[in-house]
């Protein structure tokens, strides 16, 4: 018997990347699943295909949710309770997840809160809504994925990374709190912090959507032009991403290309990347780590944390335990 089978799983950013491979995979080991995501369309597609590859018996429903309201968030545990008609779950997996407000200084407010509120807020309003339910089962896991940006706030030179960074550190934070205080108030249950670094998602092009924008083939110039500011477009000329006097077209091309190399050349597929999560999950760990680069980082953020923004050293240490 799969240590899966005949559980019930709430995955949340379930409609793409790793979400939607954590619902086809847990329904395919036997695991009904209650899917989220803000984008309706995308999670029903997720939960039909993994209906039709899920074991007998496993149900497998689809929510639209936006994780950063909290009233939507009840709205969904509801739906789950009845949909499943249970009054437990055994997994959550605090998946969703998106980018933006790179800059705390040169980006829009709006964009950065908004980043926040979703990666950072969106964990913490269904961890609130679903953790009486975990406690209700006879031995349930919460899921939480925060980031190799959950212990390294940066890209790296000149690439700021502080809305995202700030969210995810916020995650680990709380999620290694919750070790010790559900030892203390629910042994039964217990808490995993997944710590990812580049795994082939399209969260490029879910980001610009999570902002009211189209994909970038479909946007108009202005909304291109505003979206690429221009110190961030003579970066990318000077970089030689772009050429000279960059066109409107030159950037939406840009844009899909980066969505399409990010997804497609990452070292870890999000089905591998699933399927390592799950595994972690079984086997009991607290802390997955997903990707060499994750773990690299890691390790030499850890051995010199004073260092750890001193690239020229940072770097160094990753190329010589390679």
């Amino acid at each position: 018997m799969d240590w899966f089978e005949g559980k019930l799983a709430v995955v949340t950013g379930g409609g793409s990347g790793m979400g939607r491979e954590l619902v086809r995979q847990l329904a395919s080991r036997g695991c009904s699943v209650a899917a989220c995501d803000w984008q309706a369309e995308a999670v029903a597609a997720a939960a039909a295909t993994a209906q039709a590859g899920a074991a007998a018996g496993v149900v497998v429903s689809d929510h639209a949710c936006d994780v950063s309201d909290e009233s939507q968030v009840l709205r969904f545990r509801d739906e789950v309770l009845g949909v499943h008609s249970s009054d437990h779950v055994e997994l959550v997996f605090n998946n969703a997840g998106i980018g933006g407000g790179e800059s705390f200084i040169a980006a829009p407010r709006g964009e950065w809160e908004r980043t926040v509120a979703v990666d950072w807020q969106g964990v913490y309003y269904c961890t609130r809504a679903f953790m009486p339910l975990l406690i209700a089962s006879k031995g349930g896991v919460l899921v939480n994925t925060s980031s190799v940006n959950g212990f390294w706030a940066s890209l790296g030179p000149g690439m700021p990374q502080t809305a995202y960074s700030t969210a995810k550190f916020a995650v680990r934070g709380f999620t290694e709190a919750l070790i010790e205080d559900l030892r203390v108030q629910a042994p039964h249950v217990r808490v995993v912090l997944v710590l990812p670094g580049h795994v082939g998602t399209d969260i490029i092009v879910n980001s610009i959507r999570a902002r009211g924008l189209p994909a970038p083939e479909r946007m108009t110039d202005a909304q291109v032009e505003q979206l690429i500011r221009p110190e961030v477009r003579a970066k990318l000329i000077g970089a030689g991403a772009l050429p000279k006097r960059a066109s409107a077209n030159d950037l939406r091309h840009l844009l899909a290309r980066a969505n399409a190399d990010f997804r497609d050349k990452a070292p870890v597929s999000a089905a591998e990347a699933a399927a390592i999560i799950l595994e972690g999950v079984r086997s009991g760990t607290w802390r997955i780590l997903i990707g060499e680069d994750a773990a690299k980082i890691d390790e030499a953020v850890r051995a010199n944390p004073e260092l750890a923004y001193d690239y020229t050293h940072l770097f160094a240490g990753w190329q010589r335990s390679g």
